[in-house]
Parts: C-alpha cells; structure tokens; sequence
C-alpha cells in the first residue's frame, strides 16, 4: 500500500485530471495473525491482510456521492474518484455531508508506534501451554473449547482536497480462553477471560488463565435461586455492555433520526444518581487501540457524557454537530453514511456516598458477571431489557453459583437507582470500569 502522501498526491493528480475540485478519501488496513488450538494441537492458524478505502466527491452543485474500494493504486483511486463523482449527482440536496472543520485541526495525542508482529509458531506455543495450564488446573475442567490468540497492526489514514492528511498507527494482541466442565450427574459449566496488550510480551497471559480458571470453579457448586427483587452488583463488563447496549443514549445521529431514549433538550438533565460520571476517551492511557482521529479527520479527546448524573454532552459527527449547532467530537465512522459510536467508555463517580458497600459484608446480593443475548433482550428503544446472565449469589463473602436466571427492568430506571459505584476501576475491551450497585432488580430464576 502506498504512504499517505504518496495516496495523497496521486489522488489530487486523479482528482486534477477528472476536474474534481472537492473530495476526501478515509481508508484503514489490518494485517493480522491468530492462531486456536484443540488439545494440545494446533486446530486453526490464519493469517489476512485486508484494507479500505472511502472516497467522497462533491460536484459543483455541492451535492456528494461515495464510493469504497480495496485498490489504491493510481488506477483504483481514479475509479473510485470518477464512480463517487457520478453518483454525487444522485446525492441528498439536504442536510449534505461536509469537511469536519477540524479536519487539520492539530491532534491531541501523537499515536503510537506498532510492535514488530511475533511468529505464528510463538502463538501456537503461548496458547497450547495456557490450554494444558487450565484443563490440568482442575479435574472437571474438560476442555477449553473457545480459546484463541490473535495480533493486529492497525493504519487508518484520512486526506482531503483543504489539504487534511492524517495518519495513525497501532499494534493489539489479544487472547481469550473459555471453558467447559464434564462432571457426572452435573450441568456443563463455563466461564472465560480475556485479555488485550499491545504486543505478545506485554500480554498477561498467566492472568488471563487464572482468571478462567478460578471463574470456572465458582460455578462448579451451582444451585437455583427463587424469583423476586434484588440488590444487583455488575462488573465492570457487564455494566459496559450494559451502558454500550443503550449508547443511543448519547448518540446525537440516534436522536436525529428519532431511534434514541434521549432528545435534543435532554441536554442538562438528571438521568442518573449523582453516584456515577461516564466519559468516552479514546486517548485513555489504558486503551490499546488507540485512535487520535475519526473517519473525518476530526480530532478524538476525552469527552464527559454523563458528569454526577448530569446528561452533558452527545456523541457527534460534522453532520450532526452541524445541525446541532455545536462542534464535532471525533466520533464519525466513515461509510455508505456516517454513523457516529463511542470509543472507549471511562465509567467512574466523583460524588461521595453516603454509604459504602462490599462484598465481603452484604447479605444476598446478586453479582453479575456476564449477561447474554443482549442483540435479543434489549429493547433499546423502549429502554428496558430482559437478559439472561452468569453470575453469583453473594452472601457475606461466600458466592453461590446461580444455576440460571435472568435479570429485568428499565435502564433509565436502572441509572437512577445507583447506590454505589466502587472506588478502584477495572480494564475491560470496552473501557475502564468499577463494580457498580444498583438498589433493586427483578431476578427471574427458580
């Protein structure tokens, strides 16, 4: 693939010559390994390289069409220049896209450099190894049938005809291990880790495997739970999955197109205890996949979403920002249109509480470790939810596996009922989280 300031010029030479005077191109290359094992043996290795590439072009009559493509050699790049510019003259006439105007704005954060990628043989070996540690770890632990090791290098460049021109890199490696139990005249039981670093040396392997390990065993001793309300504690993962379930929340395009639990004056509203403060940082020391800029070039920062309760800002592309009449947020996804997403949540509380609790000492809460199906028992739109989970009764201490349940309610509701948010935060994929407690929910189990 050729740099950024050779895609640069050869586009403005192709834009020069099909008299283009308007465009931008954003496009993204991953070249990655992974490897998964099956018994002590390799069972899958792969290796892919993929890339592409979003053109837009706007004509003279400032109406826009876009294109995608995977070949960026001077040839490729003409066409997609010339296709984009032709359907430009079937484009919206309202509500046009346009240049972020931050697009050469100066970023916030230099990125950082990718790690050299380490042979598929050292993977094979890593995850062969932490396979027999956890099925020898335990005589009911039958097998690891989920498991995987995987390493990216990540570029994402932007460049426009004002004379943008970004470019970022990064390197992430990650594995998962997940579990199944055999024991006679017993249910199957599951439980897994995961865990992300920016190269094979940094990653916490022996973390990763304690981890699914000690999980799996807590729910060895399983017993069901009868049906009724709650004190509820979620894990940082299952809180984030949660929240990024119900992230129409604060997504400005959602509210525009009238598919979000918030409205424009939401803006400045309690929609939640004074407990809990939620930003979306892509620059989050702790984020791996760090990104400085965002499908239009715009800047990423850390941006507060909910501040003591307080609803304070939306998430925004240059379109919605535009109509909002506010500034972009680094949140735009380039594609067929632009969609706007979070990053990467940082969920914490600044406010006091009046009472702190813990594990150690409740009596009968129920601890959340990991919900399912949330693409079926969401209604994000609605605001309610009905999700099966894995998880624990907890009484002074001593966990109890729960055999199955699942867990109900409202979660505007569910925000405002926030009792606790703990002090020390955890690293999830999805960000950085405490536990958090909620008052009371509705447990369908027994």
């Amino acid at each position: 693939m050729p740099t950024i300031n050779e895609l640069a010029t050869q586009a403005k030479e192709a834009a020069d010559r099909l008299g283009i005077h308007k465009f931008d191109i954003y496009g993204s290359t991953v070249d990655e390994s992974s490897a998964k094992v099956d018994q002590g043996k390799p069972d899958q290795v792969k290796a892919s390289n993929r890339s592409s590439v979003t053109v837009r072009v706007w004509n003279n009559d400032q109406t826009m069409g876009i294109t995608s493509t995977t070949d960026v050699d001077p040839t490729g790049l003409t066409l997609a220049l010339k296709t984009a510019y032709e359907a430009s003259f079937f484009g919206v006439k309202e509500n046009v896209p346009d240049f972020s105007p931050e697009a050469t704005a100066p970023l916030a954060r230099e990125f950082a450099e990718k790690a050299p990628q380490a042979p598929i043989s050292d993977l094979l070996e890593k995850l062969i190894t932490a396979e027999k540690a956890v099925t020898e770890a335990h005589p009911a632990i039958a097998s690891v049938p989920y498991n995987g090791l995987a390493q990216r290098d990540i570029d994402h460049f932007y460049l426009n005809s004002d004379g943008a021109l970004r470019t970022e890199a990064y390197s992430t490696t990650s594995l998962y291990l997940y579990t199944k139990t055999e024991e006679e005249g017993k249910k199957p039981r599951s439980a897994g880790a995961f865990r992300i670093s920016r190269d094979l040396d940094s990653l916490d392997v022996d973390g990763c495997l304690k981890e699914a390990v000690e999980k799996t065993v807590s729910h060895l001793d399983y017993q069901k739970i009868p049906t009724g309300k709650y004190r509820v504690v979620f894990s940082p993962e299952a809180f984030l999955s949660l929240l990024g379930a119900f992230s129409n929340l604060f997504n400005a395009q959602s509210i525009l197109d009238n598919q979000s639990l918030s409205k424009p004056e939401s803006l400045g509203t309690q929609i939640a205890t004074p407990l809990l403060t939620v930003a979306d940082d892509a620059l989050h020391q702790a984020n791996v996949a760090i990104a400085t800029f965002d499908g239009e070039g715009t800047p990423t920062r850390r941006l507060p979403l909910i501040s003591d309760g307080i609803l304070v800002n939306f998430l925004h592309s240059a379109g919605t920002a535009k109509r909002f009449k506010t500034e972009p947020t680094g949140h735009a996804n380039m594609g067929a249109k632009v969609t706007v997403s979070p990053h990467f949540y940082h969920v914490s509380t600044a406010a006091p509480a009046q009472q702190q609790y813990s594990l150690a000492t409740a009596e009968n809460v129920i601890l959340i470790d990991d919900l399912h199906a949330l693409h079926a028992g969401v209604k994000a739109l609605q605001g309610s939810f009905s999700l099966p989970f894995d998880g624990w009764l907890v009484n002074q201490g001593q966990r109890t596996s729960i055999e199955s349940a699942t867990v109900a309610g409202d979660f505007l509701a569910l925000l405002k009922s926030i009792v606790y948010v703990e002090p020390e935060a955890h690293l999830t994929p999805g960000g950085v989280c405490p536990y958090v407690w909620v008052e009371e929910l509705s447990i369908t189990g027994e």
